[in-house]
C-alpha cells in the first residue's frame, strides 16, 4: 500500500477537510480537530489515540545559552534581539503547550518582538535548526528526528508543564478497505513501538 501524506497543522487540515480535501484518514497532533470532523459527520467513527506527544526545548547545535538548565535559564539568557519559536497556538496543539509551559515555568513574558509562530510545529522548529531563531520549544519526536537532530541541541521538557498533548486519528467517510489496514497497523503493537522510538508516549 502507498500512503500519499499531506502534512500541516492540524488545524489548516481540519478545515481543508471539511471544505472537501479528499482524504481517507486524519491524523492529528490534536484531538479536538478529530471532534471537530466527527461532529459534522465526516468519519466513520470517532477515532482512536494512537499517541501522546511531548515537547522539547531546543536550541542550535553551536548555541551558548544554558540549556541544561532548563526553560526558565534559557529565555533569561536571551539577548533582546534574539528570537523565541513555538507553533502557532491558533492552529497547532504544540504551540498551545508551548504557552503552557511557558507559563507554568514561571518565564517572564516574551516581548512581541522575540516570539517567532511558525505555521505548524515543523516550521517552528526549522527557524531553531536554522538559526533564525535561537532558541524554541517543538515536538520531542520532531527535534530528536535524524534528518534535523544533527542541528539542533534538545531537552524534553517535564509533562506537567502542559495539559496532555493527546493525539488521534481517525478514518474518514469513504475511506478504502487498504485505509483501514493501515489504520489498524498505526494501532498494533509494532507501530506503537515505533512511535515510542521516536520520542511519543502511548496513548493514555
Amino acid at each position: 500500500v502507498q500512503v500519499d501524506v499531506n502534512l500541516g497543522a492540524s488545524g489548516n487540515l481540519a478545515r481543508q477537510i471539511l471544505q472537501g480535501l479528499p482524504v481517507e484518514q486524519f491524523i492529528s497532533a490534536d484531538e479536538a480537530w478529530v471532534a471537530e470532523l466527527v461532529k459534522a459527520g465526516r468519519t466513520v467513527d470517532a477515532g482512536q489515540r494512537y499517541a501522546t506527544g511531548q515537547l522539547a526545548l531546543v536550541v542550535p547545535k553551536n548555541s551558548e545559552l544554558p540549556l541544561s538548565q532548563g526553560l526558565v535559564a534559557v529565555v533569561h539568557a536571551l539577548k533582546p534581539n534574539d528570537k523565541f519559536a513555538i507553533a502557532n497556538p491558533a492552529l497547532a496543539p504544540y504551540g498551545v503547550a508551548a504557552e503552557e509551559a511557558l507559563q507554568r515555568a514561571g518565564v517572564r513574558p516574551l516581548a512581541a518582538s522575540q516570539k517567532v509562530l511558525g505555521d505548524n510545529i515543523g516550521q517552528a522548529t526549522q527557524f531553531v535548526a536554522t538559526g533564525a531563531a535561537q532558541a524554541g520549544i517543538t515536538a520531542l519526536a520532531l527535534a530528536t528526528a535524524p534528518e534535523i537532530a544533527s542541528a539542533l541541541q534538545v531537552l524534553p521538557l517535564p509533562v506537567h508543564l502542559h495539559s496532555p498533548l493527546h493525539q488521534r486519528m481517525v478514518l474518514l467517510q469513504g475511506a478504502s478497505a487498504a485505509a483501514a489496514n493501515w489504520h489498524r497497523f498505526l494501532l498494533s503493537p509494532p507501530a506503537q513501538a515505533v512511535f515510542v522510538r521516536h520520542g511519543y508516549a502511548l496513548p493514555q
